[in-house]
């Protein structure tokens, strides 16, 4: 996108949210923020003195009490408008992911065995369950999982990324998301949700804005906001039955106007932060979105400003996830062709990553190629998880390939003899971080392959960042200790648990929040979405399985491990802007005191006069001048409301001090010298 056509998106946002801000002056809508609806009903209490006064109801002067009005309608509008400009930005994002979602003939099987036998329907007629056909330069239907075959897939609509991505059956990447477009081969898919449940249709109402609820600390701090303005109400009303008594008691006439206190009140109450909280809520989730993270709840994103424990499964997130057999290794006696051979036969049948690397490793180091399983009249075994082995029985002959500790038993089982000098190897590729896969053929071990995991890049570099932020992180894997051992280290995380199943996994993660922390994780196979589901925050990988992105309260659209560090950090960075404006909002009172409360009751106490240190023109100058900086402070802040606080590596106690320092002591002193420089305005032009 070229700058001219982000100068006209910028346009036409503004030009939006100015529209959309008019259009929230309904009442009903004015209502859900509390502090706000107290300056809306305090500009119409205005408008109606305003009249009364053109009427002669009033001795007040029309003209002071007009432009108290207006001023307090703009506050009220760029309220509004602060709020628009948030939900605009998902607004257009709404408007982009849904120029992706069409009813498309979709190819209906009714027998999976034969998918060049389907019925066109429209896509908006499937239903979970069904299966359809996809092939080159298809639209996907649905969302769905891959039942069958494997294909590149452009999800650029959705990731915006260009590059296209392999969805294939029976792994962790089988997960398919309508809207996207198959531009090689075919898959055939499994429909996971109905219309209207899609992931597009979460994505849409998330970023517009529809399924956006208060989370608990916006709660509690509007609940704060209430409980102040409804203080400074009663003051008010108190100080107009005090001036009232004290001017007649001083025999004087009362000079204190209902319009002068609407004014104290506007000024005196939380309406910064008031006018710019949902905003920032909004923004925060906007620039989760930006990052290609699709947050389903408020909830997670101040969860993950509050992370202190980071939970990261290594495969496909640590690591790139396909472990790739680079040596064969025999041992004594057995050539490295005959290891090669042996293992290629035994990985034939074996759809896996690892397994495929194996048959092509064999073929380019020794170009042994395909050969005639139906002469061999072979019989493959397949892996499962409680044998941890896989291999194939072909005549008098049985190959077994797999874990160390496994084959190890099952040739001990079987009588056979397992030497110290396979130990050996296996030992050295795991204390190097590799995998080690050992492979036997009639009882007698013929060596070990070596897988390596591939680290992604950059991933040592956030994690110190990480470290930065008083973030622990813990790898977890299916790896033996000593191989995970060597990855952890590698990787640069904190600590790791080996050996790992969903069951640890979850207890692990119980554990720490016992401890009072709050954990995050990320993960992709069906296997993590235990884990996920307890987890305070938990990232589902976009190339994941179905069931951990219906874990997760989150999916990150890349598939990026990394990815979570900008989470945090935007979490983060939406508690300390919320934290930095509150405190700016509530600083800013000090000098509003200061500006109108000497005016009020300067006839009654002249001795208040010494508090009128900036020195103002006139009464209605200065109570002009505070009611014009607070509502042209609201504008002001939007975009750092948008934007949001920039957040540092260091530790939260240094965060705070600066803070503190910049919006607390800035908050105090800004408003003295805007206030100052707008009543010179004002009298400058002879208006006061």
């Amino acid at each position: 996108m070229d700058n001219k056509k982000k100068d006209a998106f910028s346009k036409g946002l503004a030009l939006r949210a100015m529209k959309d801000a008019f259009s929230k002056l309904n009442p009903k809508t004015q209502i859900e923020n509390p502090v706000m609806f107290i300056v809306y009903i305090a500009a119409i209490l205005t408008s109606g003195l305003f009249i009364a006064a053109l009427c002669g109801l009033s001795d007040n002067a029309p003209g002071f009490i007009l432009a108290v009005a207006i001023i307090l309608w703009f506050t009220v509008l760029f309220a509004n408008f602060a709020e628009a400009i948030a939900e605009g930005r998902g607004k257009a994002q709404a408007d982009a992911l849904r120029s992706a979602k069409k009813d498309i003939a979709a190819k209906r099987l009714s027998d999976m065995n034969d998918k060049y036998r389907y019925e066109q329907i429209p896509s908006a007629k499937l239903r979970k369950g069904d299966i359809v056909y996809v092939e080159a330069g298809d639209q996907i239907p649905a969302d769905g999982e891959v039942i069958e075959g494997a294909a590149s897939v452009d999800e650029s609509a959705i990731t915006g990324e260009s590059a296209p991505v392999i969805r294939e059956s029976g792994g962790d990447r089988s997960a398919v998301t309508g809207g996207t477009t198959i531009t090689s081969d075919s898959l055939v898919i499994r429909v996971t949700a109905d219309p209207g449940e899609s992931f597009l249709d979460k994505m849409i109402a998330m970023v517009e804005g529809a399924a956006r609820k208060k989370t608990p600390n916006e709660l509690a701090l509007q609940i704060l906001l209430v409980a102040l303005t409804i203080i400074f109400l009663l003051v008010t009303l108190s100080l107009y039955t005090f001036s009232d008594f004290g001017f007649v008691q001083a025999g004087l006439a009362n000079t204190t106007s209902v319009t002068a206190l609407i004014a104290l009140l506007v000024c005196l109450a939380p309406t910064t932060i008031g006018a710019l909280l949902s905003a920032i809520g909004i923004a925060g989730m906007s620039r989760l979105n930006q990052a290609n993270v699709l947050a389903m709840s408020g909830r997670a994103i101040e969860a993950a400003g509050d992370v202190d424990i980071l939970m990261l499964d290594k495969t496909g997130t640590i690591t790139l996830g396909n472990r790739q057999a680079s040596e064969f290794i025999p041992v004594s006696g057995i050539t490295m062709e005959e290891l090669a051979d042996a293992a290629q036969l035994s990985s034939l049948a074996d759809e896996t990553p690892e397994g495929r690397s194996i048959v092509v490793l064999a073929k380019e180091q020794f170009g042994i190629r395909e050969r005639n399983m139906n002469e061999l009249n072979a019989d493959f075994i397949p892996f499962t998880a409680k044998t941890r082995m896989s291999g194939v029985n072909y005549g008098d002959n049985e190959v077994r390939k797999g874990a160390a500790d496994a084959v190890k038993a099952y040739i001990l089982e079987q009588g056979g003899t397992y030497t110290m000098e396979c130990d050996q190897i296996v030992t050295r590729i795991a204390k190097t971080g590799g995998t080690p896969l050992v492979v036997a053929k009639n009882k007698k071990v013929l060596g070990v392959i070596h897988l390596k995991d591939i680290i992604k890049k950059g991933v040592k570099e956030k994690f110190a960042d990480l470290r930065k932020m008083g973030i622990k992180t813990i790898m977890i894997t299916g790896d033996n200790p000593v191989t995970a051992a060597a990855i952890a280290a590698e990787a640069g995380v904190d600590d790791f648990l080996a050996e790992a199943t969903p069951e640890t996994k979850l207890d692990l993660i119980r554990d720490y929040q016992k401890k009072g922390h709050l954990v995050a994780m990320t993960g992709d196979g069906t296997n993590d979405a235990p884990a996920l589901a307890q987890a305070d925050v938990a990232v589902a990988m976009n190339t994941g399985t179905q069931a951990a992105k219906e874990a997760g309260n989150m999916v990150d659209l890349d598939s990026s491990p990394t990815k979570l560090i900008d989470v945090v950090r935007i979490g983060k960075q939406l508690l300390m802007t919320r934290g930095s404006l509150t405190t700016f909002s509530i600083a800013n009172d000090i000098a509003k005191y200061f500006a109108i409360i000497p005016v009020l009751f300067i006839g009654l106490y002249p001795q208040l006069s010494a508090l009128n240190i900036m020195n103002l023109a006139t009464p209605e100058s200065a109570i002009l001048s505070a009611i014009i900086y607070n509502a042209l402070i609201i504008i002001a802040l939007i975009p750092l409301a948008l934007k949001g606080v920039k957040y540092r590596e260091v530790p939260a106690r240094k965060l705070l001090s600066r803070n503190l320092l910049i919006y607390g002591l800035g908050g105090i002193v800004a408003p003295f010298i805007a206030i100052k420089v707008i009543d010179m305005i004002l009298a400058a032009l002879g208006l006061m």
